[in-house]
């Protein structure tokens, strides 16, 4: 089964953010998105450490670490950029005005519930951070994770087992298999990556998909 990339992956969520809009990018694989945004649109970068007009990483040798995203990763930040005290960013964030947020995923259910701070492991170190504000704040919650954990289980799940994030927020899922849209009438297929057979996607899903 050929998978994408991560950094395939990026470019497949960047492609689906418009002109004009408001973006936060979570911790892990969505900070990867930044790198591939068209530059043929004007798309505003949000940081929920109190960043707007984030830019894509600074080459090698070119990195501030006084100027980072919410993951501690050194990023650039482009003309008219601002930086904002951290309860000005929360405001943002739950005041409703970011356009999308895309957030990593420990599990999404079919009815769009997310789990994405906690697996309940015993070393594990519980941080939902922000995650609940932006999950519930903004006007679209994308996922992008990988399809199956690395013992090959379904990160989509018809209920969540660990501890919730928010409770049907989540519209679209990106994996390294397949787009998935979160529908009032189920889990519907948008595409599905290097020609893999739907029927193999329901496989390994083990949710109903609607083709």
């Amino acid at each position: 089964m050929q998978r994408l990339t991560r950094a395939q992956m990026a470019v497949r969520v960047a492609r689906d953010i418009p002109e004009g809009a408001y973006v936060n990018l979570g911790i892990g694989l969505p900070t990867l998105v930044a790198n591939h945004l068209p530059r043929d649109r004007e798309i505003f970068l949000h940081s929920e450490n109190g960043l707007l007009g984030m830019g894509p990483a600074p080459a090698p040798g070119d990195e501030d670490y006084d100027l980072i995203n919410a993951g501690k990763q050194p990023v650039t930040l482009l003309p008219g950029g601002a930086y904002f005290h951290h309860a000005d960013s929360f405001a943002m964030m739950r005041g409703g005005h970011l356009d999308i947020c895309v957030l990593g995923a420990f599990q999404v259910s079919t009815t769009g519930d997310l789990a994405n701070w906690h697996t309940g492991a015993p070393n594990a170190i519980p941080a939902v951070g922000g995650a609940m504000d932006l999950a519930i704040g903004a006007k679209k919650t994308f996922v992008m994770m990988e399809h199956l954990t690395r013992t090959g289980e379904s990160k989509i799940v018809e209920r969540c087992t660990y501890p919730l994030t928010g409770v049907r927020c989540v519209s679209r899922i990106y994996t390294d298999l397949a787009v998935l849209d979160i529908t009032t009438t189920g889990l519907k297929v948008v595409e599905i990556f290097n020609d893999l057979p739907f029927g193999e996607l329901q496989k390994v899903t083990g949710v109903p998909l609607i083709d």
